[in-house]
């Protein structure tokens, strides 16, 4: 279900496709405000809330942040990566929920990893030691991973990890977290250490490349109507109300 910002994020992503990062920045910042300002209609950041809907506002922070290093910005994207760790900082002292306060606190070594800041592995372990304390005490740890809190964190690494990967998806549900449910601590803090080893990889591989790829939406392989006129592909990648190549992110029109 959308929540408040998206119209901006569509702005974001066609950015991207445009390859200017500058603007992608700007407009998944306004996304991310407009998110963390009132997640969806009526919804305070601040109430309580079992799905986590503000996750969104976070993860285009740490997306807006990327796009500036991608764009060569790195004062800026430092500065909007402290941002977001001031943010998730604060959500994760306001909130009575313990399995988001570990989700914030992964957020906030997210946006360290995003904008290039010093702590990236101690936040971490930070993230990891709240998730194995909550994680023991949980009947059902899968339960917080499937809300839109959680799938925010994932999605963030996985659309940061695409444009090294062929446009396809890096860490699936079951690569995030331990293989055995039954143990809670293992199980949920296997998150923080997988995205510790991985994500600020992710982050450097755009910023190295000088690419950062849209999202992945709905897609299809091999569609006869399209034909990505920069690399001739015809995977479809619908997202953000666009037609993209699934592989280079260039917009496609159907033939």
């Amino acid at each position: 279900m959308p929540v408040n910002g998206d119209e901006h994020r569509e702005t974001a992503v066609a950015a991207l496709a445009d390859r200017d990062y500058g603007a992608a920045g700007e407009a998944y910042s306004r996304a991310a405000w407009r998110c963390l300002a009132e997640p969806r209609d009526g919804l305070s950041p601040f109430a309580a809330d079992d799905r986590g809907w503000v996750g969104s506002g976070l993860a285009w922070t740490a997306t807006a942040a990327t796009a500036y290093r991608v764009a060569g910005r790195d004062a800026r994207a430092a500065r909007k990566a402290v941002e977001g760790v001031a943010v998730a900082r604060d959500l994760r002292a306001t909130t009575d929920d313990d399995a988001q306060a570990a989700c914030f606190a992964e957020f906030v070594a997210d946006c360290k990893a995003a904008g290039g800041l010093d702590g990236v592995a101690d936040a971490y372990e930070t993230a990891a030691d709240a998730y194995r304390e909550v994680g023991a005490a949980l009947e059902e740890p899968t339960e917080p991973t499937t809300t839109p809190l959680f799938q925010a964190a994932a999605d963030l690494a996985r659309h940061v990890a695409r444009g090294s990967a062929n446009g396809e998806i890096v860490l699936e549900w079951e690569d995030l977290h331990g293989a055995d449910p039954s143990d809670g601590a293992g199980f949920l803090s296997a998150r923080a250490r997988v995205k510790g080893r991985r994500f600020p990889e992710f982050v450097e591989a755009a910023v190295a490349d000088g690419y950062l790829a849209a999202p992945r939406g709905t897609t299809e392989y091999g569609n006869d109507n399209h034909r990505c006129p920069a690399c001739g592909s015809s995977d479809v990648n619908w997202v953000a109300d666009g037609t993209y190549c699934l592989r280079c992110s260039t917009p496609m029109d159907a033939d």
